[in-house]
């Protein structure tokens, strides 16, 4: 039989007469599942500690709980139901032992007004409670409630059941050593403890660790296991990238030893850019900015545990990675957020979702919310991203986070020293987040989120804010000498990582906790958020302490770096870790792996006329991957800080798509810097070296667009693959790698960071589903003044429209083949690729005239190409346009209709460019034949075409076409 909780339970809904937009939401989600019921009511639960008086818990109620203008609030004794009502109730509340962060901010809150602890401290818990009219059964509703307004793997779900889990203790965790036998275990043992441990270990690395122990004479402990299971992981150590490969192509073998150093970081290395004062050994890139200062960026992927808790994955994606910009040299504050999200199509038929994977919209919705909640409760602007949806995303998403920061320069570099202290500071150590590196490292499965439960990260962004404040008050006043964060493998990555070059000795003893029934291992290897790691001189201490004390920061001293070379890790007197470093870094095997790829022989489609143009418009602008995404970006606070210069969306009602961001962090400066993203999954099935090369160009162009000087930008790489132990996975990761080379060389453009994430595939039975090859490429660049930035929108009637760039005939994997429905999956064709010999001339030029001032608009084209691009523009500003098709040169091509290829061909490096006709002649002039003037822009609102023998295509209202883009799925 459940039991009541022992507690005061507080119940807070919308009063009657109020709007309740949390209820209207939840009924819409149960929509979604097939339940329709008539109302919902959603209300916040709250349970505080039973020894607090009736009056005391009145106080709490109207003090900190309650809006009495819009809502009323029901309180009910310790050990007794609520009243009841006309309605089912659902309660969601999370699981004994996960962080529960809202309820330690009302805990923080009240004690520090005044109120004082109940024995043991308050114990505040919290819970959503919904009413559901009785129209709907309560067995469907709990089954719909599992799938769309809780998560399971966190969460408990009762249905007209009171029972919460108020004060319910962990079962007690093993504290001390405990060793793992390894001698004369043969090779299936081996593969089934590193499976069953999630270890992620494969044969080849479990013999090493069991040859490395026999040489000792003795057994690894469970923490030495562990320590090198993440020290050793595809997501800390990135095995594939950094092994060696024997790649065929083409008819001919080579050895490729260390893929990512051989051309990403080699073409890094070989530009030298003066500029970069950071690449490729620190948490972030680092490049120089203006005024003494330097930017900081990094993109993270958090891809598996999105896909188990999209809300949690996604926050605590924003959350490390804001960490990550923390603890780049000393430490940057954070400017800006990016994100971006590959999810399966909004209209996924629900029994096309793979069993134990989510439906995309519950996925979208949640990630949106994660990191809506964590950058805005931090307050740092979420100002550049995207989102691309396909099938190969259903059941493995990918959620991509990135952060800008900025520093410095002369604290550019860190360093660690012997006899420094290991000091921890900030949010306490869980459960949440157990294995989260190797969890990230393997594939999923229908099982994975019981499985992998524990590796769910559970995000609170007060507490990382009062970090942030912190952390940079003591970096100012040089209290530290180096600085990491506390992610993926918790303190043994930290600590490890820190120490690897002298050694560290570390006990856990003094791991502050927030619960007990942690186990020794399970405390060094939590990935418990919020955290950070500091080499602080002796003589520092106290005065670190004292300052974090100031913010309600908790800093714990955990240890010292010493000079030994190993790892020593004790749970007070007992050693459980005692390893050389230079085996936990350097003694990963690297066996040869295989990799080929041989072009797949598809038909070309070409491109197929278009029986109506502007029907076809019409649906492209309705594409779910071109229509408007304003329904996110209005969830993101892009204002906070107030340096925002070009927004995510522009034009007369600012909501035009802007090809990228631009930001002024420096009140005292001209300069800004752009943030622009390029990606393409849909070409990696065909071309993997184009995809890349298409990537990077679009990425620049949307940074060139708004202002950004091609010759100082910088740019990240994030790979995102299927199983890389395939051959064919494996070449074309190779290609694309290569392709990154060749186009940061050609373009001058360094990578100054990246991430990849391998492995993203889900298995069903014995069906195995991979993503599609996805390459995310990010672009920094440096925008000279700001006063220069531009938007995409129209300006003025009268003015001319240029193309510029040249149009080919390239419409594989396009938007427009997809949209005529040719094929499911891959759709044949040659793969747009930039043309290293002239693209990069082509973006300076560009650059050039915007700087000279004699562009009023350019908008850079992509998915869809020029039609797409030039009706964006003129719903953006307002303003119609007459769009000529017969100046536009175009090498005729069998199969390819001469009118379909200019609207619709996704070649790169391309613009259009809004420029007064008194600026038109000096504006070609300066692009020295690459522009071409394609129409005018018009007071009215119509928006017209005309074919290449001067026949009316299309005629349009901006109306059709506003109801287009933004009559897609929002949400």
């Amino acid at each position: 039989m459940s039991t009541l909780p022992d507690a005061w339970r507080v119940e807070v809904f919308r009063r009657a007469d109020r709007d309740d937009p949390r209820g209207a939401e939840a009924r819409a989600t149960l929509a979604e599942a097939g339940l329709h019921p008539a109302s919902v009511r959603v209300g916040r639960g709250v349970l505080l500690a039973p020894s607090l008086s009736p009056e005391a818990v009145d106080e709490l109620v109207e003090r900190f709980l309650l809006d009495p203008v819009l809502d009323e609030a029901r309180i009910t004794p310790p050990g007794t139901a609520p009243e009841p009502v006309e309605a089912t109730r659902l309660l969601v509340a999370p699981k004994p032992g996960v962080m529960d962060p809202v309820a330690r901010t009302i805990e923080a809150l009240l004690e520090r007004n005044g109120v004082e602890p109940a024995t043991g401290g308050l114990n505040v818990a919290t819970f959503t409670a919904y009413e559901v009219s009785r129209d709907v059964e309560p067995a469907e509703l709990a089954r719909a409630a599992a799938r769309t307004l809780a998560n399971p793997t966190i969460e408990d779900v009762r249905v007209d059941d009171e029972a919460l889990s108020y004060g319910v203790a962990l079962a007690p965790g093993v504290r001390g050593r405990v060793e793992t036998r390894l001698a004369g275990l043969d090779d299936d043992a081996l593969v089934t403890l590193s499976a069953n441990g999630q270890l992620s270990l494969n044969l080849v690395e479990m013999r090493a660790i069991q040859a490395h122990f026999a040489e000792l004479g003795r057994e690894p402990s469970t923490v030495e296991l562990e320590t090198i299971a993440q020290t050793w992981s595809e997501h800390c150590k990135h095995k594939t990238l950094t092994g060696v490969i024997e790649f065929t192509h083409a008819g001919r073998t080579e050895t490729v030893d260390n893929l990512l150093k051989s051309t990403i970081a080699a073409a890094t290395h070989e530009l030298d850019r003066e500029w970069c004062l950071s690449v490729f050994v620190d948490n972030a890139g680092i490049v120089e900015f203006d005024q003494g200062q330097a930017l900081a960026i990094k993109v993270e992927t958090h891809n598996h545990p999105s896909a188990i808790d999209p809300y949690g994955g996604a926050g605590t994606g924003i959350g490390g990675v804001v960490r990550d910009i923390l603890g780049a040299g000393l430490g940057a504050k954070p400017v800006a957020n990016i994100d971006a999200f590959f999810v399966g199509p909004p209209d996924l038929a629900p029994e096309r979702v793979p069993k134990g994977s989510m439906h995309p919209k519950r996925i979208l919705r949640g990630v949106v919310a994660g990191v809506r909640d964590y950058g805005n409760r931090m307050g740092i602007p979420t100002v550049a991203g995207g989102v691309w949806f396909d099938e190969g995303f259903v059941a493995n998403p990918l959620v991509y986070a990135g952060t800008v920061g900025i520093l410095p320069s002369h604290m550019a570099q860190k360093s660690v020293a012997p006899g420094d202290w290991i000091v921890s500071l900030g949010g306490r150590t869980g459960k949440d987040g157990i294995h989260g590196a190797t969890f990230s490292s393997i594939e999923l499965s229908e099982h994975s989120e019981v499985n992998a439960a524990s590796a769910v990260q559970i995000g609170d962004p007060l507490t990382e804010k009062r970090v942030l404040d912190a952390l940079l008050q003591a970096r100012d006043r040089g209290l530290y000498r180096g600085v990491t964060d506390c992610g993926a493998g918790g303190y043994s990555s930290a600590v490890g990582e820190m120490g690897e070059h002298t050694g560290a000795e570390v006990d856990l003893a003094r791991v502050p906790l927030k619960y007990a029934g942690l186990s020794s291992d399970e405390i060094w290897i939590s990935e418990a958020q919020e955290r950070m790691v500091l080499a602080v001189p002796p003589e520092n201490v106290d005065e670190l302490v004292a300052l974090c004390e100031s913010e309600d920061v908790e800093a714990s001293v955990l240890g010292q770096f010493t000079d030994t070379g190993r790892l020593v890790v004790k749970d007070g007197d007992e050693v459980l870790c005692d390893m050389a470093m230079s085996f936990l870094h350097d003694g990963t095997p690297r066996p040869v792996r295989h990799g080929r790829w041989d072009a797949p022989q598809l038909d070309d489609p070409g491109a197929p006329a278009a029986a109506d143009v502007g029907a076809t418009l019409l649906a492209l602008l309705g594409d779910p991957n071109v229509a408007s995404k304003q329904w996110i970006i209005r969830q993101y606070d892009h204002e906070v800080q107030g340096t925002s210069v070009v927004k995510p969306l522009v034009g007369e009602r600012s909501d035009g798509p802007s090809d990228g961001a631009v930001l002024r962090p420096l009140a005292t400066s001209k300069k800004g810097f752009a943030i622009g993203i390029g990606a393409n999954p849909w070409q990696g099935a065909l071309d993997p070296y184009a995809m890349a090369l298409a990537s990077i160009d679009e990425a620049l162009r949307n940074a060139v667009a708004v202002g950004a000087d091609p010759d100082q930008v910088s740019v990240l790489d994030n790979f995102s693959w299927g199983n890389a132990d395939l051959e064919e996975e494996l070449g074309a990761l190779v290609l694309a790698a290569k392709a990154c080379q060749d186009a940061a060389l050609a373009y001058r453009t360094p990578f100054v960071s990246g991430k990849d994430s391998l492995n993203n595939t889900y298995r069903v039975g014995e069906r195995l589903l991979s993503i599609p090859r996805t390459l995310l490429i990010t672009a920094l660049g440096i925008v000279p003044d700001v006063a220069r930035a531009m938007t995409m929108d129209l300006k003025g009637a009268g003015h001319a429209l240029y193309l510029v760039g040249a149009t080919r005939a390239e419409l594989g994997a396009s938007r427009y083949l997809a949209t005529l429905d040719l094929g499911a999956g891959v759709v044949g064709g040659r793969v747009p690729r930039p043309d290293l010999a002239t693209a990069p001339g082509c973006l300076a030029r560009v650059h050039a005239a915007i700087r000279a001032g004699l562009c009023r608009s350019v908008h850079d084209l992509a998915e869809g190409g020029l039609a797409v691009a030039a009706a964006e523009m003129a719903f953006a500003g307002g303003l119609g346009l007459d769009l000529d098709l017969a100046p536009i040169e175009l090498t005729a091509t069998a199969g390819y209709d001469s009118d379909a290829t200019r609207l619709f061909s996704e070649s790169t490096t391309r613009f259009l460019v809004e420029v007064t006709q008194e600026n038109a002649a000096r504006f070609e002039t300066e692009l020295a034949g690459d522009a071409t003037r394609v129409g005018t822009v018009r007071a009215d609102r119509r928006f017209t075409i005309h074919g290449t023998r001067g026949d009316l295509l299309a005629d349009l209202a901006l109306d059709e076409l506003r109801a287009s883009f933004f009559g897609a799925y929002q949400g």
